[in-house]
């Protein structure tokens, strides 16, 4: 009967949410050529091709499509079976910028659950700002906001491309001021996009303020422009920048920022972090090249 050894299994899982082996490894706590022997093994015991590596990038071979969610699966059993036996609840306190939650937070916290389960996950969803705040005086464990909310040094998620969006029978016009709609008179990409429409010497006026639900809203409405995030654009909608002349917008970063370092801690932010850069909406069909993060 053909048994499939844990850690294999895991390797293989790894490697194929990261899209590395390096990246594998550091999750493991292990080196790139242990992931690789793992992985190997594991192949040739099932006598399937599971990776396909080249030396520019490392995807899932038509087997190994097949096998990742049993393969998750099997984590999953294994670690609640241990889990019953010996693991003790704890908590993981986690804040995402409400500009910031996506598509990929489902992902998150399937993922997180399969991780660990004796794992209560506490989220709070808020302005970055509030969230920063709670993080420094400790009642957070973890943040993840974008890189012009907050300035310090944290993990790199993934790039935020912006781009002009607007319903497809969106018209504008010539001769009248824009209308435009925004996030907050204090968000930073409010300021940003309002100034470089200023310096192209762009009349623009301000038509619906809201929160980034209430912008995806306005912008299939037909009510307005908005610059909005390409990952978060709504599906209905299109960019219309080149078409209407708009200036390029810059882009930024989402950014995780932990104050935990043991192992458990560690698994977990490895996770978030896989689940995030999974799921980059890439800067082309629906957005323009993306712009350098200079602040105007």
């Amino acid at each position: 009967m053909l048994t499939l050894d844990v850690d294999a299994v895991r390797a293989f899982v790894l490697v194929a949410e990261h899209r590395s082996f390096t990246r594998a490894a550091e999750a493991l706590g292990t080196t790139q050529g242990a992931v690789s022997v793992k992985l190997r093994r594991l192949e040739e015991r099932i006598g399937q091709r599971l990776i396909e590596r080249t030396p520019r990038q490392v995807r899932l071979s038509a087997q190994g499509e097949i096998f990742i969610e049993p393969a998750r699966e099997f984590l999953s059993a294994h670690e609640r079976a241990v889990a019953g036996l010996t693991a003790t609840r704890r908590r993981f306190r986690l804040g995402i910028a409400c500009h910031v939650m996506g598509p990929e937070v489902p992902t998150l916290l399937a993922r997180l659950k399969s991780l660990d389960p004796a794992l209560t996950l506490e989220v709070l969803l808020d302005t970055s700002w509030a969230l920063m705040e709670s993080f420094d005086r400790g009642a957070l464990d973890a943040v993840i906001v974008r890189s012009d909310d907050d300035r310090r040094e944290g993990e790199r998620l993934g790039p935020e491309h912006f781009g002009w969006f607007a319903a497809p029978d969106f018209a504008h016009r010539a001769g009248e001021a824009l209308p435009v709609a925004t996030i907050s008179p204090f968000c930073a990409v409010r300021d940003v996009a309002t100034r470089l429409l200023d310096r192209a010497g762009i009349a623009w006026t301000e038509v619906f303020v809201g929160g980034t639900a209430a912008n995806a809203a306005a912008i299939s409405a037909g009510l307005a422009v908005a610059a909005f995030p390409c990952r978060l654009a709504p599906a209905d909608s299109v960019e219309v920048g080149e078409r209407l002349g708009l200036p390029p917008l810059p882009s930024y970063a989402i950014v995780l920022h932990s104050s935990l370092s043991d192992p458990r801690t560690k698994a977990t932010l490895h996770t978030i972090t896989a689940a995030f850069r999974e799921h980059r909406r890439p800067a082309g069909r629906h957005c323009p090249m993306p712009q350098p993060s200079t602040l105007p």
